[in-house]
């Protein structure tokens, strides 16, 4: 949970409609936000992160709402500050730029609505970050949907927002544009110092891009937290299922050059993960999927699997899947989830306080 204070975001909103379907929906949340970093907004079609994002910008009502962002309070009984008065940057699914004007001329129209000008060396940094030089002359219906969508950022940041709002940026994009346009937010949750909220129902963009997350379901909250802390819950039904895993920080200590392997650090344990060319020293985030992690009951040295280490089963719970079940492992400050059959389970005889060996098959870096 995020301390309450005067930088933080305080957003609660009451609202109750019907869907297109006619069925009832309650969006019902009180939350703290931090003060910078990416907020990701989590959650299943029809759980309400778009509907939030949008009262967070104005753009809808809520019948009882407060926002405060960093003090300055946006909406409260009897005061409620239009969308364009609010200091934020929206991202949308679609990049929505104007078709008639360029790359630039885009840019440009941001420019013109922020509170104060845009140094020629502030607009080539946020050229830069996002990586437009080569579309500026172009008109959108000559640009890649993720070429499209970067401009759609950059024309976003030029605003200068004192939040960035993203409902779902890459939803429109195939598996090659999102790719594409992924290491480009990661950049930008790396170089902006204002709060991001980031709509999305995708792990994998995620656990690449968040700091802190907020679930939601059916209009409520059922967690938030660290990225950490709340991937590595297994009484979530949000994520559960074959995407289940963990999430680590950790700082990179060694290269092995000969076998193309980098030693990672974490808080009390090392991981060996494929060397993609970090600097040592570098921050790095792994992401563990539960289903690339087994367990054995004693150390076994003659095995393939690099990444082995000793754990205490603190938790056992169900799994989508009936075959299935997911044990929730302490590997010292580091969580693990394994994702194995019940039958596994009831041949090892394994129960929580037990003490095993976890096996990691594999680590996708993500940052």
């Amino acid at each position: 949970m995020v301390a309450a204070d005067q930088h933080a975001i305080h957003a609660a909103f009451k609202l109750s409609r019907s869907h297109a379907s006619g069925e009832p929906f309650t969006l019902d949340v009180d939350i703290q936000l931090p003060s910078s970093g990416v907020t990701a907004v989590f959650g299943h079609s029809g759980s309400g992160k778009t509907t939030f994002l949008r009262c967070v910008a104005g753009l809808e009502r809520a019948q009882a709402g407060q926002l405060t962002v960093q003090g300055e309070v946006w909406q409260k009984e009897n005061c409620h500050v239009p969308t364009h008065q609010r200091p934020i940057g929206y991202v949308f699914q679609e990049a929505s730029l104007f078709e008639h004007l360029t790359g630039m001329g885009n840019l440009a129209f941001a420019m013109k609505r922020a509170p104060t000008p845009t140094s020629d060396e502030g607009l080539q940094q946020i050229i830069e970050l996002m990586g437009i030089e080569s579309v500026l002359t172009r008109l959108p219906k000559h640009m890649s949907g993720g070429e499209r969508q970067r401009v759609a950022i950059a024309r976003a940041l030029l605003i200068q927002p004192r939040l960035l709002l993203m409902d779902e940026p890459l939803a429109s994009l195939d598996h090659q544009r999102k790719q594409e346009i992924l290491p480009y937010l990661a950049r930008l949750r790396a170089s902006l110092k204002i709060p991001i909220l980031y709509v999305s129902h995708s792990v994998d963009e995620i656990a690449q891009l968040a700091d802190h997350v907020v679930v939601l379901e059916q209009g409520t909250v059922v967690a938030q937290g660290d990225i950490g802390e709340v991937f590595a819950r297994t009484d979530l039904n949000a994520l559960s299922g074959f995407d289940t895993g963990a999430v680590w920080q950790g700082k990179s200590v060694a290269r092995d050059e000969q076998w193309h392997l980098v030693k990672v650090s974490f808080q009390q344990t090392e991981l060996w993960v494929r060397d993609t060319g970090e600097a040592l020293g570098s921050s790095i985030r792994v992401r563990i999927l539960a289903r690339d992690v087994s367990l054995a009951r004693t150390a076994l040295d003659e095995t393939s699997i690099l990444n082995r280490m000793p754990a205490t089963i603190t938790d056992i719970c169900p799994d989508r899947d009936e075959a299935m079940i997911l044990v929730r492992l302490d590997c010292g400050q580091e969580v693990l989830i394994a994702r194995l059959t019940k039958r596994s389970l009831d041949k090892m005889a394994l129960q929580v306080g037990q003490e095993v060996w976890a096996q990691i098959k594999s680590v996708a870096i993500v940052r």
